[in-house]
């Protein structure tokens, strides 16, 4: 029955949308323009303000090894936002969306070999009802901003897109943000970015919560000891103090700088270094370097049992990219180490891992002593507005019961993933469409425990997804 629902799909496969961006790209969740132009006038500000609006559609399939439970859901929404005229520099924003559950397979019920709840198809959805309601309704944006051409602050609920903090919008509706944020461009080479965040309405949610109260929404694996997380519920977090620096050196050289002080909690700093050189022709030679340092500073609560990180624990990440980019297309190959210092953590209610090897539907968050490549190629069809994307990765993970150092129970694996994505234009300007299809193969050792293949390894997914923005 499932796959005979996938075979209505795949005939849209060609009018499906890309759902995710790189971290650090100015968020796009609404494609609009913004209002321009100051006005003097009050009501002006309101009746000359620029209304923007974005509906989705969204299948997606899991299908896992041998009796092991399958999922399917379609999910469709949409929203509207309101952006008023600028008045001596201030602009208020506002934005509600709404998710409904068309179809789906029974996406509470727990697998009956496991006991393990599903980890896909449910993203789409609420995945924190105050009922089981699954749909979703949530006031995603409230602000007031001041800007003017150096400088911009906004106050209020928001959307910001970072390294460690980012919209990961892989499902219907993105991470949004509460709190205060500044960008300011001193000089063309130079950005600074940063501010203060007291609240969070992640990604799969109907509400905003405070930041101790957002970490713990999504699965949350072992402790080091291997025993269930508790520090659900159990955090005291007054906020997170973020700050970003990035500029550049010549033409070709870009670099980046970010601090994040979760308060009470850890530390994280990353560097980036990104550049190109050119070669014969029309092609060039692609870079980067990544390092990532963590460093415990509380835990989140002086109860070692409650904990979100060990006392004295941290750990360091690296990793490198390569590529050539020409005119039919750029391939690259890319790695990454988290060393066996400790567990990376960011609670994945904030958003997807920062690192050059990551793969959709997968993360590489809560592990130490991993080592992961993954080469990829993109290109641009003759086809005006078709693109696709081809990616194979090998994930070395430390062995499931090495709690210390795995923190999902997730063994080693193969992904592959097939990305493509076709932009409509003339009378259908503003349709986007994406197909998604990636498989996972099990490489390391799962004792013979199902509930360490159950929706990780040994499995495919595919998603089909409409998007229109006007």
């Amino acid at each position: 029955m499932k796959w005979m629902i996938i075979g209505c799909f795949i005939p849209f496969s060609q009018f499906v949308y890309g759902q995710h961006q790189e971290v650090n790209d100015k968020p796009e969740i609404w494609k609009n323009q913004e209002a321009s132009g100051d006005t003097q006038k009050l009501m002006d500000v309101f009746k000359r303000g620029h209304i923007s609006g974005h509906f989705r559609s969204f299948f997606m399939n899991t299908q896992n090894a041998g009796a092991l439970k399958d999922d399917y859901a379609l999910a469709m929404g949409g929203g509207l936002k309101f952006e008023s005229k600028t008045l001596y520099g201030f602009q208020l924003g506002l934005s509600g969306v709404y998710v409904f559950n068309v179809a789906s397979s029974a996406l509470l019920q727990s697998d009956s070999l496991t006991g393990q709840n599903n980890r896909y198809e449910l993203g789409l959805f609420d995945i924190s009802p105050r009922d089981n309601n699954l749909n979703v309704s949530r006031l995603e944006e409230l602000y007031l901003r001041w800007k003017n051409e150096k400088l911009n602050i906004t106050l209020g609920k928001q959307h910001i897109n970072t390294p460690f903090i980012n919209l990961q919008d892989g499902r219907m509706r993105p991470t949004a943000v509460d709190g205060i944020w500044v960008e300011w461009k001193p000089r063309n080479e130079l950005n600074v970015v940063g501010g203060y965040l007291y609240g969070m309405s992640p990604r799969s949610t109907s509400r905003y919560f405070s930041i101790e109260n957002s970490i713990g929404l999504y699965p949350s694996g072992v402790d080091t000891a291997g025993k269930p997380s508790t520090y659900k519920g159990n955090l005291q977090i007054p906020g997170i103090a973020y700050a970003g620096l990035m500029g550049k050196i010549g033409k070709s050289i870009r670099w980046q700088s970010w601090q994040m002080w979760v308060m009470q909690l850890y530390y994280s700093s990353l560097y980036q270094w990104e550049g190109n050189i050119k070669t014969k022709g029309r092609s060039q030679f692609l870079y980067a370097a990544q390092l990532i340092y963590q460093k415990q500073v509380g835990g989140g609560n002086q109860t070692k049992n409650y904990t979100y990180i060990d006392s004295g624990a941290s750990s360091l990440v690296y990793g490198g990219k390569v590529g050539l980019g020409g005119a039919h297309g750029t391939l690259h190959l890319a790695y990454t180490h988290i060393t066996a210092m400790g567990r990376y953590l960011l609670p994945r209610e904030w958003g997807r891992d920062p690192f050059f090897t990551f793969m959709a539907r997968e993360r590489n968050e809560g592990f130490g002593d991993l080592h992961a490549m993954v080469v990829q190629w993109s290109a641009q069809t003759k086809v005006k507005g078709l693109k696709y994307t081809l990616a194979l990765g090998y994930f070395d993970l430390p062995d499931v019961k090495n709690f210390a150092l795995n923190k999902y129970g997730m063994p080693s694996y193969w992904q592959g993933n097939l990305d493509v994505r076709y932009s409509f234009g003339g009378f259908l300007k503003g349709l986007e469409s994406q197909l998604l299809y990636l498989h996972k193969w099990k490489t390391g050792e799962d004792y013979g425990n199902l509930k360490y293949v159950y929706n990780k390894v040994d499995m495919s997914n595919l998603n089909v997804v409409l998007n229109f923005y006007f």
